[in-house]
């Protein structure tokens, strides 16, 4: 007896869904190194940034306590995006047995690029951090003039600099530096170098030398003595610069990742072509809040 499509759909796909996600978790998900996850529930997302309070002042006695409020500053929108492929093996492959070895291949393909797709829209969030004018107080992810309540503030060198023990210490300095909206030290550290895959022979020797890099002298290496940089440093393979390198801080609702819709697999077979489609589909957004929950420099 002849098997018929929706019989072979039934037969197919538990098998096809094990490829793809094997094949899918080959991919290592660089992204989660830079990214907080967070799930999501609607179309889009959205943070609203407030400014905070000033410093507490002198209260006189028999005098009023003084009131401040909390203004909103900007507010940072994510909009989840749908990411979608199908493959189709056609009713003459099923009919000449040939789709057994086609389903694999195209299923293989079709979750690396599912795969690679993520990645890439991740790493976009810092390709463009220099360029893009996409963050809501109307400036690049990394800028030197991001404006306040008391002014401006930066988290990018001043000087673009290439990766050395300078502009690493430089950019620590810078972040320690940093204040919130009303101009208060917020005492932010960094926690982890980012950089593309360029710069990791660099960056094995800033962080792992115990003693300066490339100098005669006896000086201890100061990043690695005080524990400056806890997490190290991450490869990422998807960052487009080779000279750009970044620092992830302290400072919480940075680098955000919405997760709208987990990836789903489904196959099913069409009645006027006799073909057989299989299709993979996730939904999420990535991008950023606050930008003090990155530091970095383009290089020079």
């Amino acid at each position: 007896m002849a098997i018929s499509r929706g019989q072979l759909v039934k037969e197919l796909e538990p098998g096809l869904n094990a490829l793809f996600g094997l094949e899918y978790n080959n991919y290592a998900n660089e992204h989660a190194e830079i990214f907080d996850t967070e799930n999501s529930d609607r179309a889009f997302e959205e943070e609203v940034m407030l400014s905070g309070f000033a410093n507490a002042p002198v209260k006189a006695e028999g005098t009023g306590v003084d009131f401040d409020s909390a203004n909103e500053s900007y507010t940072a929108r994510y909009t989840n995006e749908t990411i979608a492929l199908a493959f189709a093996i056609t009713e003459e492959a099923i009919e000449d047995n040939l789709y057994d070895r086609l389903a694999s291949r195209y299923t293989k393909a079709l979750a690396r690029s599912m795969a690679n797709t993520k990645q890439v829209k991740a790493a976009a969030v810092l390709n463009n951090a220099f360029t893009a004018l996409g963050g809501g107080d109307g400036k690049a992810l990394c800028a030197t003039d991001h404006p306040i309540t008391a002014g401006t503030e930066q988290n990018e060198l001043t000087t673009a600099a290439d990766l050395n023990e300078t502009s690493l210490e430089q950019s620590l300095i810078d972040i320690a530096a940093l204040t919130d909206e009303r101009g208060l030290k917020i005492a932010a550290k960094g926690m982890k170098l980012i950089i593309p895959s360029a710069l990791q022979f660099t960056a094995e020797r800033l962080m792992k030398s115990t003693q300066r890099v490339a100098t005669a002298d006896n000086d201890i290496n100061a990043v690695v003595s005080m524990g400056m940089i806890p997490q190290g440093y991450v490869v990422n393979h998807y960052l487009t610069d080779t000279n750009a390198f970044f620092i992830k801080t302290d400072v919480p609702n940075g680098l955000k990742h919405f997760n709208r819709s987990p990836m789903k697999t489904s196959m099913e077979g069409d009645f006027t072509t006799g073909n057989v489609r299989y299709k993979a589909r996730e939904r999420y957004s990535f991008g950023f809040s606050d930008w003090r929950g990155i530091f970095g420099s383009p290089g020079a």
